[in-house]
């Protein structure tokens, strides 16, 4: 695979670590940090549970938000020899910064990008528009790796199955439509979908790419003081 660096997403300079204890719920889990028991935010609602297991470490970023209830917000967590992000929003920073560079050459040709775009009964992350016509692009967190094998989801995902669906539908409207997963760590080699996990994520996945949908898989290299973008690794469907 030819690696490409494109857009890089700096981190908070003041990160701290600390160890994880337990999750106490999707959003709010519970780590030891300077000897004692903090809630963290966990910016994601994916299962993560071979990442975030008892005794892990993790890097915190303080929240900044006077009255919110938790303090610190968990970015990172060592795996394995690397880091992992765990931040489910950033992959849509990264791609909208690299859209709107044109550091795609996948979606070149395109003048506009427009984020949280309405569509049917929900919104898509992107509208590209231009001189190529329109293309909705939707972007998925992939935190999940095997033996070099990235996988989405690692729960069951009927929003991802909808996704999937209504970007199949947008190809009848005379859409272009993409989905997109990034992978948030470095020692993904390929991607494919995680069939044992949500075999229905997986077999709407098919049908999408057999009306139209582009699928493509962007791997990441995680870092303290930030994480870079890197170009396309194959996809096996």
């Amino acid at each position: 695979m030819e690696v490409v660096r494109l857009t890089y997403w700096p981190l908070p300079r003041n990160l701290v670590e600390a160890r994880f204890v337990e999750r106490k719920n999707r959003f709010v889990a519970l780590v030891t940090l300077d000897g004692r028991e903090v809630s963290v935010h966990v910016p994601s609602s994916g299962r993560m549970g071979e990442l975030l297991v008892p005794g892990a470490v993790v890097y915190l970023a303080p929240s900044g938000v006077a009255g919110r209830r938790t303090a610190f917000t968990l970015l990172l967590v060592e795996y394995g020899g690397i880091l992992v992000s765990v931040d489910s929003l950033l992959p849509n920073r990264l791609l909208y910064r690299a859209l709107q560079r044109g550091e795609l050459p996948e979606f070149a040709g395109y003048t506009g990008v427009r984020r949280e775009f309405p569509y049917r009964e929900g919104r898509m992350d992107f509208l590209l528009a231009g001189d190529r016509g329109r293309c909705l692009v939707e972007v998925k967190s992939v935190t999940l790796v095997e033996r070099g094998e990235a996988r989405f989801p690692d729960a069951p995902s009927q929003r991802g199955v909808r996704h999937l669906e209504e970007l199949a539908l947008a190809r009848g409207e005379g859409y272009r439509a993409a989905v997109v997963f990034v992978v948030q760590r470095e020692d993904g080699e390929y991607f494919t979908p995680n069939d044992g996990c949500d075999p229905l994520f997986g077999r709407a996945l098919r049908r999408a790419y057999q009306s139209g949908v582009e699928v493509y898989a962007l791997g990441c290299r995680v870092e303290m003081h930030g994480v870079t973008l890197y170009g396309s690794m194959p996809v096996y469907l």
